[in-house]
């Protein structure tokens, strides 16, 4: 697959003070969650990303394309859902919509067409034609997510989208960019300080830390791979249970007492674990796979040294 971002000795000084520090890498899935604390250097990297930013070193590419010499072309590939709010207060927001359509590239008339659709598709059909400076601060979101997808391009910014909202409409939030997702005619770039949101919505995550990459990990395959580590608490267990589970080729470490950590090999399924068991007369009390959280990246990347590519 080609990589929607390529990153090459990416630089960004401000002054003299190093923001982005040698960044490389490239990164082709479909939702990416870009994390870090704050001044890690997150809003520089998207801000760079869009051709707001020149780089003091090296090269950003969107789909191909350098975006310090073709910025044009990249802005016309990706739509942008700032974290603050960007608006014309005094606009309907259909026609705030439709405008940002029209300098997006589209025709007149297909701009107000799509910008309908796009209000409608965020749930705020009933709500278009009235002016931004009404509208609630879940309203915005929505209205600011509306302007990211109505030209359709492929691949959309989002930053902190569920920022202020309260639980339901957060809900909303996310489904919305699940589905988008799901539907595979974009790809997508998500920065937020809630990891949860990326974890509902991401398939890979990059983690940044002082301006350099400190993670980057494909969150299906972790947890694909956590699938093979359970962890067991047994009663009546004497020993031969533990080298059963050996004969049958699992690694096995025992935890205290009748506590047991194992990593399954390919192809072996649970149930043998259980049928062991019962000729052991072993009991099973507790049986749970071992699942790295996002959380738990997160914090192994700020502790420890750079992530791996």
């Amino acid at each position: 697959m080609a990589p929607v971002i390529e990153l090459e000795n990416l630089e960004i000084r401000f002054g003299k003070r190093p923001i982005l520090k040698r960044l490389s890498g490239r990164f082709s899935g479909r939702a990416i969650g870009l994390l870090g604390p704050n001044g890690a250097g997150k809003s520089t990297l998207l801000n760079t990303l869009l051709g707001f930013l020149r780089p003091a070193g090296g090269t950003a590419r969107v789909f191909g394309y350098d975006t310090r010499s073709q910025a044009r072309a990249v802005r016309a590939l990706v739509g942008y859902m700032p974290e603050n709010d960007s608006f014309i207060a005094s606009m309907s927001g259909v026609r705030f919509v439709r405008l940002m359509a029209e300098l997006a590239g589209l025709p007149k008339e297909q701009a107000l067409e799509r910008a309908h659709e796009a209000f409608v598709y965020v749930g705020l059909g009933e709500a278009r034609y009235r002016n931004l400076g009404t509208y609630s601060l879940g309203m915005k979101q929505m209205a600011k997510l509306a302007q990211a997808i109505v030209h359709g391009p492929r691949l959309i910014f989002l930053d902190e989208p569920t920022n202020g909202l309260d639980p339901s409409a957060r809900q909303r939030m996310i489904r919305l960019i699940q589905e988008i997702r799901d539907q595979g005619r974009m790809h997508l770039i998500l920065s937020s300080h809630l990891l949860r949101d990326v974890e509902e919505t991401c398939d890979q995550v990059l983690i940044l830390k002082d301006g350099q990459i400190a993670a980057y990990c494909d969150l299906e395959e972790e947890r694909r791979a956590n699938l093979h580590f359970l962890e067991l608490e047994t009663r009546g267990g004497n020993g031969t249970f533990a080298a059963g589970l050996e004969s049958l080729g699992c690694e096995v470490a025992v935890a205290g007492g009748e506590r047991l950590k194992l990593v399954l090999p390919d192809n072996l399924p649970v149930r043998q674990l259980y049928e062991l068991a019962a000729s052991k007369n072993v009991q099973i009390r507790r049986l749970q796979h071992k699942r790295d959280s996002l959380e738990d990246i997160f914090l192994k990347a700020m502790g420890g040294p750079n992530g791996r590519l």
